[in-house]
């Protein structure tokens, strides 16, 4: 237990600073006066308070984070902030569990988009904003935004980040120091989100339903203001102007950076992982839409329209919809999930395995199969020009299994629960890559409303899980990390 506590009062001063964010929803349900900023304001006061007396009880215990304490505090920080962020939900809407509102706010932080709320139409506007504005958050991570803040604190930051993006690109800076690095990343996120919320309005959204959707957007969150999703709009402007904001959002951030700091777009030609992104989305669209013409589905426009939107936004992890697509050919909705788990960019707002890891396997099976014809020759992993070191192919080895291994394990578990196996399996590949909708009982024609309790727990896991890629939570279950 003494180990907890320095993390503990780290937490309770981020549980404050945490409680002052929902004074925004309360200024938008003054805005539109539709009466939930009593609740905002009740739930503001509960985070508040809990965080208060909580950092009473543990400011003796003020420390330097060691490194381990970095992965503690990182989950901590999610289940807390998703507890805090379920309560204004819980107020208002009628009938919602504590288990409804906890998946829907983990939902919306962790940049699922998964929903079990219907009646999204009627919803108050300030809880709509508070759902998207989650998605938001969330979408650069809490963590980045704990980060930049941390040494005003009297805390650093270093450990935090390194827990938060266990991937191979994670010592990658745009900056000396790390509250520097994040806030360059919140720049080019703040206003990515401005020119896609401005050009949204434009194509003829309203105020409310373009600030929402460009927070789902640029955070690949896929919420929306509207059961029916962007299928609502039908509009081929808007589900361009969505689309290339979601492949922009897919693309890791600190290439966006670079390309605003040098006023060219040479950085992306650089960017091995862009490059592969790009060739495999508009591949796929091709070939599908071909495939779904040919099948006499849809005609070559109607099938290009319909196919590159809904794939664009599975394959990055977003999650909007325009159609139903689980009533095209499996093939198709299977290709998309398949395309969820490696689509996104290191250092974006994607989840999934990353391209980064899907390359650097694929070099490392074609360097294995080189081995076996010549034995003796030395064969270096190279990727984009530069050696990948073994050390990190092993990690990302160690990654894949443990990522493949992890969706086995949780489908059964759902499949154990009495739900179907297409149900079960693209619910826990969509949460755990934090991609929304899945198939049959939880594709993109319905929600999540009707899983039990048990497995609405299972998918708020797979969420958290598939949000910290993996190892920062199964580290806090193996015997060595607690031993001194």
């Amino acid at each position: 237990m003494s180990k907890l506590l320095p993390i503990l009062h780290v937490l309770s001063k981020l549980m404050l600073l945490y409680s002052l964010l929902f004074a925004i929803p309360c200024a938008v349900s003054w805005l539109y006066d539709d009466g939930t900023a009593i609740d905002f304001a009740y739930s503001a006061l509960a985070g508040g308070a809990f965080g208060s007396v909580l950092w009473l009880l543990t400011r003796r215990f003020e420390r330097e984070l060691k490194p381990r304490d970095g992965f503690t505090l990182v989950t901590l920080l999610w289940l807390t902030f998703a507890t805090m962020s379920a309560v204004p939900l819980l107020l208002y809407i009628p009938g919602m569990s504590f288990t409804n509102a906890f998946f829907e706010a983990m939902s919306g932080l962790t940049t699922t988009g998964a929903t079990l709320i219907p009646g999204l139409d009627r919803l108050p506007p300030a809880i709509n904003f508070w759902r998207h504005f989650l998605n938001w958050v969330g979408g650069m991570g809490i963590i980045v935004l704990a980060v930049a803040i941390l040494p005003m604190l009297g805390i650093g930051g270093m450990q935090l980040y390194k827990a938060e993006t266990p991937g191979p690109m994670k010592d990658s800076k745009l900056a000396p120091r790390i509250a520097q690095t994040a806030a360059n990343l919140w720049y080019v996120y703040a206003g990515l989100t401005a020119a896609c919320a401005l050009s949204l309005w434009l194509a003829g959204m309203n105020g409310l339903d373009a600030v929402c959707h460009a927070f789902a957007a640029l955070s690949l969150g896929g919420f929306s203001t509207h059961d029916a999703s962007v299928g609502y709009f039908n509009s081929v402007a808007i589900e361009v102007i969505l689309s290339g904001f979601m492949v922009l959002a897919a693309l890791n951030f600190a290439t966006h950076f670079l390309a605003w700091r040098s006023r060219s777009l040479k950085s992306y030609l650089h960017d091995t992982e862009a490059r592969h992104i790009v060739a495999l989305l508009a591949g796929s669209i091709l070939v599908l839409s071909l495939w779904l013409w040919w099948l006499g589905i849809y005609s070559l426009p109607a099938a290009l329209r319909h196919v590159s939107f809904n794939l664009i936004s599975i394959a990055t992890d977003s999650g909007f919809a325009s159609t139903d697509y689980a009533q095209w050919p499996i093939l198709v909705p299977l290709w998309m999930l398949f395309l969820s788990c490696l689509t996104a960019s290191s250092g974006s707002t994607g989840g999934g395995i990353k391209m980064i890891r899907t390359l650097i396997l694929t070099r490392q099976g074609y360097r294995e199969m080189s081995t076996l014809l010549h034995p003796r020759a030395v064969l270096p992993l190279m990727l984009g020009g530069r050696t990948i070191p073994d050390s990190v192919a092993f990690s990302v080895l160690g990654f894949i299994f443990v990522y493949f291994i992890s969706v086995v394990l949780l489908t059964f578990t759902l499949i154990a629960s009495g739900l179907d196996f297409i149900s079960s399996f693209t619910a826990i590949v969509a949460c755990i890559n934090n991609a929304g909708p899945g198939l049959g009982q939880v594709g993109p024609a319905s929600n999540y409303s009707g899983l039990s309790d048990f497995q609405t727990w299972v998918c708020s896991f797979a969420m958290l899980l598939g949000r910290l890629e993996i190892f920062t939570i199964l580290i806090l279950f193996t015997p060595t990390f607690w031993r001194k």
